[in-house]
């Protein structure tokens, strides 16, 4: 059964556009504890839980892609992208955007290069699925998102799997829970296959002495493009949209 949350900015088409050109892929992984422990977690890995990322969709519209030279790190002053699009496809949070492909061509050209799926990615449902054809679950009402006759769109999109990395919780936890701003990036520094991390702010934790910590609450600021090691999850990736 796939569950499906998905939501859209809706952008005009501009046909040879010189300065957009297509991303997608996978940002992070809902409901699964991080592979390895963020950079500024304390060593502690963490959730993000499905009802958080849920009520938390709207929020990543319209935020910027930024990347840092090595790749190693978010850098909110190289804004390269917008993300137009996300939607929650069984595990993967997949998202959709736009790169200002005039402006960072070496970017687009970097993507081209090192982008594509992770081998451990969660597969996106079948075309069966994707038509009516097979089994899928419903979409669910939430109060993050509107349905509409687009979200057929948003399924069609096959999506990559983007690394998600946790960098920063960079202050102390108050025993309400609540936490500060932190990148979704680890502290790896090998070289790697490029995916993504998120920002978040208003994090809330269910637990801040738990082993795992659980993202309760949280409100996306942005994203970056990452290499994959730097990543919590190995299993997200970055690709140009055909």
């Amino acid at each position: 059964m796939i569950e499906l949350e998905s939501m859209a900015v809706k952008m005009p088409v501009v046909e040879g556009h010189p300065n957009r050109v297509g991303f997608r892929g996978v940002l992070t992984v809902v409901d699964v504890a991080s592979q390895r422990a963020p950079s500024g977690s304390k060593g502690h890995r963490v959730v993000l839980t499905r009802a958080a990322a849920e009520v938390a969709l709207p929020s990543l519209l319209g935020m910027a892609l930024d990347y840092a030279p090595a790749f190693d790190r978010h850098d909110q002053r190289r804004k390269v992208g917008v993300i137009t699009s996300a939607e929650i496809v069984g595990r993967n949070l997949e998202v959709v955007g736009y790169l200002y492909a005039k402006d960072f061509p070496e970017i687009v050209e970097e993507i081209g290069k090192s982008g594509g799926r992770a081998a451990d990615s969660e597969p996106r449902p079948s075309e069966r699925e994707r038509n009516g054809t097979g089994s899928r679950a419903p979409l669910r009402p939430s109060a993050a998102r509107k349905r509409g006759p687009s979200d057929g769109k948003f399924m069609r999109a096959s999506l990559s799997a983007a690394v998600q990395k946790l960098r920063e919780l960079t202050r102390g936890f108050g025993g309400n829970g609540r936490a500060p701003d932190f990148h979704a990036e680890s502290s790896g520094a090998e070289a790697g296959t490029l995916g993504m991390s998120y920002e978040v702010s208003d994090v809330t934790l269910a637990d801040t002495k738990a082993k795992v910590w659980i993202l309760t609450h949280v409100t996306f600021t942005g994203a970056a493009i990452l290499r994959r090691d730097k990543a919590a999850y190995g299993g997200t990736w970055i690709e140009l949209a055909p």
